[in-house]
């Protein structure tokens, strides 16, 4: 199939780009075909974010979106930021807080719901969306440049060998491909290897979050009220956080944040939320309260320094593909539309000239004329601060950010990937997390049960080891294996052989897709891969 524009990922990001060149299309007169893959069963099954949302960016796609009914339903009413030890909360004094945390103007959202009312704009303008495929692989021509990409195989059992089901996958050709697959994208990952797209950047870091959706007692519930913390029940060299945002309907997002640059191999981001819960000051909210949902997803975290080369011949990187997410903010969303809508002028201009094929270098000098450059500026030193610990980054983010005002004459860099951060476990002890008491804290399996994730039960495992000796040679003998213990959805376990002898387990059928594994593994021998379309979470309203 032929395009003019293939757009890899329905999520902010992909839409937006895909709206933006509809929009100028119709204005020019001019006709554009562009297509949308999504991986979900729907648009917005995989879109997981906390979310609080600055409009700045729909205002510039959607001016009109109040009136056409985007769901941005609860402007934010109070900030709260809470410094935790184990038995009290400690509120920073609004004159100590960044300008970074302060949501005046902003919107508690669920951002799954703001995607699928993107979908149906996009719809409307024409735009070609066909959730339930998974890219694949990038297609690449004779020149080297990006051709467009390959959807998967659907109905192929665990050995690879065609089922009765078997439907081949499709080749989808365009004049430019944009990569919208969210924080570690499975292509976006491959191109900035191939294309050496991080030379001279920082090591991209991540995060992990992990969230929960809970329909609260209504005379608990503050529709509004966005609270952040830092400290408990992590350690002062652990970078994390936890947000609780309340929405309509006496629901509340809560999650926790943990940077994927801790060294602690017994440390259980999944587990240190679980325990967050259970603070004086935080478990008020869910007593009598119900769970409704849950889910995690890496995030791209490393900010301007590590932000790689955006464009390459015939694509380009938009949103966390790429990692344009404000991390002393706690948001990306914006910034994802910022990027698609960018991408999206530039490849309109190519087209208007009958290009195709080359780099959009009118994307990258955009982006750094924008808001969004500056913004990301003034941000650039908070997560190398942050990874200092919380004590001496807290006061040197508050010296940057108040009495600089962004505009410091330093740039900190970060100096290493997150996985060269785990040390071997003689250096630690293990950590006794307390057991779920099933009405507040909760396991694992039950948690991903209402994530709602399914994978056909005999596709090939899209978890994959370089080396099965690996897991219990490497990180089983050094780390006491931490993939037990970084997944949130219980994949990995280590298990006793008849003969006695340990294996690495991997369900992949609980997987939802947060990448945390590819990431944070040690030794960098799983390589997580597109399961079939349609596969994985189905988030409702995350």
């Amino acid at each position: 199939m032929e395009y003019d524009v293939v757009i890899v990922g329905g999520g902010p990001a992909g839409l937006s780009a895909a709206i933006r060149l509809k929009q100028l299309a119709a204005e020019r007169g001019k006709e554009v075909s562009v297509c949308v893959l999504e991986k979900g069963s729907e648009i917005g099954a995989h879109i997981l974010s906390g979310a609080v949302m600055d409009p700045i960016a729909l205002n510039e796609l959607f001016p009109n979106w109040k009136e056409l009914g985007a769901p941005l339903n609860t402007p934010v009413t109070e900030d709260q930021v809470l410094f935790l030890t184990e038995t009290k909360a400690y509120r920073t004094p609004n004159f100590m807080v960044p300008k970074a945390l302060t949501n005046h103007g902003n919107y508690v959202i669920s951002l799954g719901n703001v995607v699928r009312w993107l979908g149906q704009q996009a719809e409307a303008l024409g735009v070609e969306i066909f959730p339930g495929f998974a890219a694949a692989e990038v297609l690449y021509n004779d020149d080297g440049s990006v051709k467009g990409v390959a959807t998967g195989n659907m109905g192929v059992n665990r050995e690879g060998q065609p089922t009765d089901a078997f439907q081949l996958g499709m080749e989808l050709h365009a004049k430019y491909t944009l990569f919208a697959e969210g924080s570690r994208g499975h292509l976006g990952k491959q191109l900035i290897a191939k294309y050496d797209l991080n030379k001279g950047k920082d090591p991209q870091t991540y995060g992990i979050g992990i969230k929960e959706l809970w329909e609260i007692d209504p005379a608990k519930h503050q529709p509004g009220l966005v609270i952040h913390s830092a400290g408990w029940p992590l350690d002062n060299d652990t970078y994390g956080g936890s947000f609780l945002y309340h929405l309509e309907n006496n629901q509340v997002a809560v999650g926790f944040v943990v940077g994927l640059a801790y060294r602690n191999p017994y440390l259980s981001p999944y587990e240190e939320f679980q325990r967050y819960k259970t603070h004086p000051a935080i478990r008020t909210f869910f007593e009598g309260g119900k769970r409704i949902s849950y889910g995690a997803r890496a995030i791209t975290a490393g900010g301007l320094q590590s932000l790689p080369k955006l464009v390459f011949p015939g694509g380009a990187l938009i949103g966390c593909d790429a990692g344009f997410l404000n991390v002393s903010r706690i948001k990306g969303s914006h910034a994802a539309i910022k990027t698609g809508m960018l991408a999206a002028d530039s490849a309109f201009a190519a087209l208007s000239e009958n290009r195709q094929g080359d780099e959009l270098v009118s994307y990258p000098a955009s982006f750094e004329q924008s808001w969004l450059h500056e913004e990301l500026h003034v941000a650039r030193n908070f997560k190398p601060w942050m990874s200092k610990g919380l004590m001496l980054g807290t006061i040197m983010t508050g010296i940057d950010q108040i009495v600089f005002r962004g505009k410091a004459p330093w740039t900190l860099h970060h100096q290493h990937a997150d996985h060269e951060c785990l040390q071997t476990a003689d250096q630690f002890k293990p950590i006794a997390y307390p057991k779920p008491d099933g009405k507040l804290t909760f396991d694992r399996l039950s948690s991903v049960f209402i994530s709602n994730t399914n994978h056909a039960e005999d596709q090939p495992v899209h978890l994959t080891l370089k080396n099965q000796d690996v897991p219990v040679d490497v990180n089983l003998a050094r780390f006491a294996g931490p993939e037990q213990r970084y997944c949130p959805a219980g994949v990995y376990e280590f298990v006793k052989t008849e003969e006695g002898k340990d294996r690495l387990q991997i369900n992949a059928q609980n997987c939802v897709h947060c990448k945390t594994c590819d990431i944070k593994d040690p030794s960098q021998n799983i390589v997580w891969v597109t399961p079939e379309g349609g596969g994985g979470p189905n988030y409702p309203n995350m």
